[in-house]
């Protein structure tokens, strides 16, 4: 089992961004309780400077947010740190920009409403491919 980059930490680190402050709430609450250390960020702007201040293991990105494209916060995090694994979320009808997003460098995507054990299987899998980069990226084999 691949070890976090920090000590003695056995929990992923993850940067969640989606502008629904009780959506992220409920989530980050709920993820949190099974040991994912969750920073929220409510906005692109917010991300990226979350991003700046500290290292995340995975990033779970809303597509659509009043300040920011999702594709565009995508774009910003891939050169600040080209090996995060990014998984996007987008609303029905937005699978083309998902798809947008894998050709980004995005890790795959998630259409929401999702169930939190789907959430936490790709945020897993997100996790083990950074630890472990030869795996390859699930989206690129369908």
């Amino acid at each position: 089992m691949p070890t976090n980059k920090h000590a003695g930490e056995d929990r992923i680190r993850l940067l969640l961004i989606d502008d629904e402050v009780g959506y992220v709430n409920v989530l980050a609450n709920r993820l949190g309780k099974r040991k994912i250390a969750v920073t929220k960020a409510l906005s692109g702007s917010e991300a990226i400077q979350a991003l700046r201040g500290q290292d995340f293991d995975v990033a779970v990105l809303d597509l659509k947010m009043e300040d920011m494209d999702g594709l565009e916060v995508l774009k910003i995090f891939k050169k600040m740190d080209p090996d995060l694994a990014v998984i996007m979320l987008t609303g029905h009808g937005s699978a083309e920009a998902a798809r947008e997003g894998i050709d980004l460098g995005a890790f795959d995507y998630l259409t929401k409403p999702c169930e939190l054990d789907e959430l936490l299987e790709k945020i897993r899998e997100a996790y083990s491919a950074r630890m472990n980069p030869r795996r390859t990226n699930p989206a690129e084999q369908g």
